[in-house]
């Protein structure tokens, strides 16, 4: 279970990033698509991203591995905080973008 946690996580936390970037190179190609899904499912999958290593710190309590929650939890901090950063930043980066294109 812990694997599939672990690779759940990294899987949709490419996803909360990929996402804004294609709609960033739909918005230079000019093709106008719905920024705001992409937005939406961006932000949903960093959050289930989040859940999954919350859930994975659950499965490690429950099998009272402390030793690996220990050698975990400053990682997980820090990788959260760049997942966090980095998909706020390119949401907020497409937000802008498209809200000056419909202003012209």
């Amino acid at each position: 279970m812990e694997g599939f946690l672990n690779v759940g996580s990294l899987l949709l936390g490419l996803i909360a990033w990929v996402l804004p970037i294609v709609s960033l190179i739909n918005y230079k190609n000019d093709k106008h698509t719905n920024w705001s899904t992409f937005s939406i499912l961006s932000m949903i999958s960093c959050i289930l991203a989040l859940y999954f290593q919350i859930a994975n710190t659950a499965y490690l309590v429950k099998l009272e591995d402390w030793a690996a929650i220990g050698d975990l939890s400053g990682v997980t901090k820090f990788v959260s905080l760049i997942l966090i950063v980095v998909t706020i930043t390119l949401n907020a980066t497409m937000m802008i973008l498209y809200h000056e294109k419909a202003d012209k």
